[in-house]
């Protein structure tokens, strides 16, 4: 029998991409054992009573608390003797044998934490991929610049063996929960809540490598993000992008760095001079 799953969706204002979501979780997939929906203070929330009454499913209300925050808080909801964790954002689609194969992949080897999907571009106006790569893992750049590895790539026979990473992307993180528990920074607390938004699955990541686990990059394992990687930065509204700067800061002076200097000028330049 399949391990048990619990995933995890934090929602803000993704009504329409949730609805897909969680389709593409039960074609094919075996059910999660429970799927806990965090609204993290969206404008519109009609559509949760439909959910409300969906099997193995909880749905829980939030202020915007931020991304880290709200996967906190479904993490948290999670009923004991689940063994393994998926944080998924709403606009990440699943294959139909996806969860099987990250979970096979954390059977196999007891020292690895979380295992992240090769994650492939998809244009939600048209429905269709964009036959470019979203994230194959996360890595450094030799100036500090954290950024996921092959985006932007032509999707083709590139990056298809499995290998140890760095850090993962958070948009499908399929994790040990022995491992989050270990390095909670209190009881259910995995995400760190200063981290509103941008960099929190960075910073989980070094803190589990830390402690000494291993992150996967199985390329086996595959899903669709909708990520709007490819508009240029300037388009990103200001306040997002000094949120990002800052957040560089911010995981540098938590894992500290030479390449603090780097984040620093960085956030100057976004915050004083728009760039």
């Amino acid at each position: 029998m399949q391990p048990g799953v619990a995933v995890v969706l934090v929602c803000h204002n993704a009504e329409r991409d949730l609805q897909r979501c969680l389709a593409a979780l039960e074609s094919g997939n075996p059910h999660p054992a429970v799927t806990c929906i965090v609204d993290s203070g969206s404008d519109a929330t009609a559509y949760l009573a439909e959910l409300t009454g969906r099997a193995a499913t909880q749905v829980i209300q939030t202020e915007n608390c931020g991304y880290g925050r709200g996967n906190n808080t479904g993490f948290a909801a999670i009923p004991e003797g689940i063994p393994y964790v998926l944080f998924l954002i709403p606009d990440c689609f699943v294959l139909s044998d996806t969860l099987a194969r990250a979970v096979q992949a954390l059977e196999e080897d007891s020292g690895i934490a979380c295992v992240v999907a090769r994650l492939a571009g998809y244009e939600r106006g048209t429905g269709n991929p964009t036959g470019l790569l979203d994230s194959t893992g996360m890595i450094r750049v030799w100036y500090g610049r954290w950024q996921d590895r092959g985006q932007g790539e032509a999707d083709g026979a590139q990056y298809q063996e499995a290998e140890f990473m760095s850090a993962l992307c958070g948009a499908f993180l399929c994790c040990r929960r022995s491992a989050l528990d270990a390095v909670a920074l209190v009881p259910g607390v995995v995400f760190d809540p200063a981290f509103f938004l941008y960099k929190e699955d960075i910073e989980l990541c070094l803190r589990l490598r830390a402690a000494g686990w291993r992150l996967l990059y199985q390329p086996l394992v595959k899903a669709w993000h909708c990520r709007g990687w490819n508009r240029a930065r300037q388009a990103m509204p200001y306040h997002l992008r000094v949120m990002a700067a800052a957040n560089e800061v911010r995981l540098y002076r938590r894992h500290p760095s030479p390449y603090i200097m780097w984040a620093l000028v960085k956030y100057l330049l976004v915050r004083y001079c728009r760039l």
